[in-house]
């Protein structure tokens, strides 16, 4: 199921996150129309689930949240994909088990990746240039960005060194004849950077109504991207409160937007979705957030 720009040179995501299905059926019910409705609207090329599918601690039945989490795709016949997040193995499926509930679900492009390198689901997926025969145009990085810390450093997990060395040979391989090609990369938990871009960025645009929770230690993956000069913007979840953008050294650092109602939220502040759209051949993107209700929020500056 290769991924590729349209005809007019656009390919569209809707990034979904913390969806949280297993919490309860009333709140699961809600997450699914919520989800529906996205998709009707913006109509995406690809759907990607950024960690906290599933709330493993309280969900029963794993198999059946996970069918329920992709069912608005697989009504619509849109590719899906996901990462992990801290929460969606706190059950008793661990994330392999996961991930093989998820590849027997039709549309599902979500990957192990190397059994060599740290974390379940760090893979890419290049995007085909519009029109049959294309090459590679862009490429989406998806990265399991740990759960806790194991060594008391702080409250979550970083990403270790062999899966920022696993990005580089990635991007090193995906490389075009030397010339880099556009990506975007996705994951659960904020990186330090997000903190650092959110005080000392600029472009600053959204909302910060909760701490940045990422890890303490930092291993270097922003680094990474900054270096290879690849990865134009990076999506996280993890922080239900937090939905902005700001841009350091060059990269766009952007929340999505929470979308389960299981998960924690505040009076005010909706569930929605995050959406992106890159234009084949242009190393920008746009983004806007798709509210429950249907507005769409063009986010101005924070304040």
């Amino acid at each position: 199921m290769p991924l590729r720009f349209g005809s007019q040179g656009r390919f569209r995501v809707v990034q979904l996150t913390d969806c949280h299905f297993g919490a309860g059926p009333g709140q699961d019910a809600r997450t699914e129309r919520l989800i529906a409705q996205v998709l009707e609207v913006e109509r995406p090329d690809l759907v990607v689930l950024t960690g906290d599918v599933i709330d493993g601690e309280r969900c029963r039945d794993a198999a059946a949240a996970w069918r329920q989490a992709a069912r608005p795709m697989v009504e619509r016949r849109i590719p899906w994909c996901s990462v992990f997040g801290n929460h969606d193995d706190e059950g008793r499926a661990d994330r392999r088990a996961l991930l093989r509930l998820q590849q027997r679900l039709p549309f599902c492009l979500s990957r192990a990746g190397p059994r060599s390198v740290s974390g379940v689901g760090n893979y890419a997926l290049a995007l085909l240039g519009a029109g049959r025969g294309s090459q590679p145009a862009a490429i989406l990085y998806f990265m399991d960005s740990q759960a806790y810390s194991r060594t008391g450093a702080g409250t979550y997990g970083w990403f270790g060194h062999d899966q920022v060395a696993w990005y580089r040979r990635s991007s090193r391989r995906l490389a075009r004849g030397g010339r880099r090609l556009p990506g975007l990369a996705f994951f659960h938990i904020p990186l330090p950077e997000w903190e650092t871009a959110w005080t000392e960025g600029y472009d600053r645009k959204g909302n910060r109504a909760e701490f940045v929770n990422c890890p303490r230690i930092n291993s270097g993956m922003f680094a990474a991207f900054h270096e290879r000069g690849d990865v134009l913007g990076a999506f996280c979840g993890h922080d239900h409160l937090n939905d902005g953008e700001a841009t350091l050294f060059g990269i766009r650092l952007c929340y999505g937007r929470a979308t389960g109602f299981g998960g924690y939220g505040k009076q005010g502040f909706a569930r929605g979705a995050r959406v992106i759209e890159l234009a084949q051949g242009r190393r920008e993107f746009e983004t806007w957030l798709r509210l429950a209700g249907g507005t769409r929020e063009d986010q101005g500056a924070a304040g």
